[in-house]
């Protein structure tokens, strides 16, 4: 690296000489060189202070047209999405592998292209003969969509830039696509943040809405970068087990609109199909009242979702160590639920096994549902049915108090329109609006008198 010169700059009149001296040459004052600090070969090198165009600031109040949210033609799709496509978006799905992402997005494209708008699907993973087959399998062979088979980031773009920008373009996955300016294989880190960057920048300079799919880790998180997440508008995950019929989109994080909004599917022999309401698939083949079962009303965005949790309660002898089984809840709030009814409320657990289940293979993350998951667990300790078409809602303190949860009116309006007549919950809810019987449950020992007692 050369040596940076040094350099004496005139405080008066600002002359640059090579060497300090007494007094100025230019304009002979005395003592007024001043060593100044010389940019470094690097920094001269980088100085991005200059050689730039100028960019257009926009005032935040300034009146002027927005971007208008086009539909996919999918309910639940749109309202996973906070209403529908928005122009210029780059959205990020993952989801396990055979859940049905590329159903979904195939059946979202041929609605989009159906609509009269230019729609391209790009596959990375298949050919497009095979995209065609899987098309006529889901009854979209008819579908105006314009499919392509690359992975070369470079050809995509400048094909893409010979026409005039699709609404709505899909790359299926992230993953495989390629970019010959960064070294490394399709996958790596270097270009999946690479490619990504090139298909998001073309998505915002074009107004193009851009769905890109990502693969999923063994622990289900998004593989790749974790940056990737933070440069895309909406990251959406599509979950489901495959031993249970439906499917829940959801939106994990939402520029355009509200997150944890999903958008319910079910899986059927002609591709994915729009379950209008999940509450009914979730309490489905619940015909009478047994011991240790409860409905909790959930909440997934601005969406109540009735759900049945399930409680068993298995005696064991004496000197055996009983098990603890959760599946769709937590399992470190359950242990707590049970030292707080063991606690506070003087029940005998631990010589017992507890299995608990939320039907359907949901998943609860909701701490409103306590109050359910105490209810089941004391109707199975018991071996007493809880009562008929009640819902139960509440978190419980350690201190064994049932304190409020947010949207408690929506939830019991849920389970009235729905037929359930009475409902348990904390105090001080407006139940007004909701045409049910509310019953107030302060105390969990209350809970506990009410079961035992069949009330």
């Amino acid at each position: 690296m050369a040596k940076p010169k040094r350099r004496y700059v005139c405080q008066a009149c600002g002359s640059v000489s090579h060497r300090w001296q007494g007094q100025c040459p230019d304009c002979a004052e005395w003592n007024t060189l001043v060593e100044d600090a010389p940019a470094t070969v690097f920094a001269q090198k980088h100085d991005l202070s200059s050689g730039g165009r100028g960019i257009e600031f926009v005032s935040l109040d300034k009146p002027g047209a927005l971007p208008v949210r086009a539909t996919t033609g999918l309910a639940e799709f749109d309202r996973a999405l906070g209403g529908g496509l928005v122009p210029g978006s780059a959205i990020l799905m993952g989801g396990d592998p055979g859940i049905g992402k590329s159903t979904l997005l195939l059946q979202a494209a041929a609605a989009v292209a159906r609509a009269g708008k230019p729609c391209i699907y790009v596959s990375g993973e298949e050919a497009t003969a095979q995209v065609r087959m899987r098309a006529g399998r889901l009854g979209l062979a008819d579908a105006p969509v314009r499919l392509a088979a690359a992975t070369s980031v470079r050809d995509i773009l400048t094909t893409l830039g010979q026409g005039e920008p699709p609404a709505l373009l899909v790359i299926d996955s992230i993953q495989t696509m390629h970019s010959d300016s960064i070294e490394g294989a399709p996958g790596t880190v270097s270009q999946v943040r690479g490619c990504a960057f090139e298909l998001i920048r073309y998505a915002k300079e074009n107004g193009v809405a851009l769905v890109l799919v990502g693969h999923v880790t063994k622990d289900g998180s998004i593989a790749g970068p974790r940056v990737l997440e933070h440069m895309v508008d909406v990251v959406m995950s599509f979950e489901g087990e495959r031993s249970h019929q439906y499917r829940i989109l959801r939106a994990l994080k939402n520029r355009f609109g509200a997150v944890d909004e999903i958008g319910v599917f079910s899986m059927a022999g002609d591709g994915l199909e729009e379950v209008a309401n999940p509450s009914m698939l979730f309490l489905s083949g619940r015909q009478e009242q047994l011991a240790g079962s409860a409905v909790f009303p959930a909440m997934e965005g601005t969406r109540p979702v009735l759900v049945e949790i399930q409680a068993l309660i298995v005696r064991l002898q004496s000197g055996a160590t009983p098990r603890r089984a959760v599946v769709g809840w937590d399992n470190g709030r359950m242990a707590m639920l049970l030292a707080v009814l063991e606690a506070r409320c003087g029940l005998n657990f631990s010589s017992a096994e507890v299995y608990l289940n939320v039907a359907g293979g949901y998943r609860l993350s909701d701490p409103a549902a306590d109050l359910a998951v105490a209810a089941a667990l004391v109707s199975a300790l018991a071996d007493k049915p809880l009562p008929a078409r009640s819902v139960w809602l509440g978190e419980v303190s350690l201190a064994g108090e049932i304190r409020s949860v947010a949207h408690a009116p929506l939830r019991l309006r849920e389970a009235a329109k729905l037929g359930f007549e009475r409902g348990f919950g904390p105090r001080d809810v407006d139940h007004a609006s909701a045409k049910l019987e509310y019953r107030e449950v302060g105390q969990l020992p209350i809970l506990v008198d009410r079961v035992m007692g069949g009330t």
